[in-house]
């Protein structure tokens, strides 16, 4: 197995693992939780390899994605209740997700020759729709866009790693060791340490 199919089989199994977490906080069935499961944990990659002209879209050529996400599904839905606090363990689920999301995004765009451009997008977007869609159908306010937060940021920070370390030594696994270890240090620092952007704050008119 090639080291961006595993990236790609860890970021659905994490992924699938916080939709299905959402999914007990607003207590849906079993179907409900293994369609939110497999929404979070191939959204993000499916946008990328539509976007890249990839064929057939990685969960097509292999279901065994499909079947990894829905094992995740059963298993925190009948395992959810012994967690003492399901939304830290989703925010914690999901900030390694992104990391290894990102990783997964920026290493097939590197690997089709695309531009750094392309390159950080496709980061971006691999790491930050899945979890964008799982929250937007719950109902929730999304992760991404929690105010001041780390989270684009730390994914726009890995994929320009990324780049950079391409540039640099080369080396797929240092590559992609570079931009998963910045995503993750970013986005565990803003959860940890409170690490966040300046918000806009409004000011009242001037006469």
């Amino acid at each position: 197995m090639s080291l961006l199919a595993l990236l790609d089989y860890a970021s659905v199994l994490v992924f699938a693992l916080t939709g299905a977490l959402v999914a007990s906080r607003a207590q849906l069935d079993i179907v409900g939780f293994a369609f939110l499961a497999c929404l979070t944990a191939v959204g993000g990659g499916t946008i990328r390899d539509v976007l890249l002209l990839r064929d057939p879209v990685f969960w097509i050529g292999a279901p065994a994605y499909i079947g990894i996400a829905v094992l995740a599904a059963v298993v925190v839905f009948f395992g959810a209740h012994l967690l003492e606090s399901r939304y830290r363990a989703l925010l914690w689920l999901d900030a390694c997700a992104l990391a290894i999301a990102v990783a997964a995004g920026t290493g097939v765009a590197l690997a089709t020759g695309q531009t750094p451009l392309v390159v950080v997008l496709m980061g971006m977007i691999t790491g930050c729709m899945g979890g964008l869609m799982r929250d937007v159908v719950c109902n929730e306010v999304p992760l991404v866009l929690k105010a001041g937060e780390l989270y684009v940021t730390a994914a726009f920070a890995g994929s320009i790693a990324a780049v950079v370390a391409e540039r640099m030594v080369g080396t797929e696994w240092m590559v992609l060791a570079a931009c998963s270890g910045l995503t993750l240090a970013l986005r565990a620092g803003s959860l940890a340490f409170g690490w966040q952007l300046p918000v806009y704050r409004s000011r009242p008119p001037r006469v």
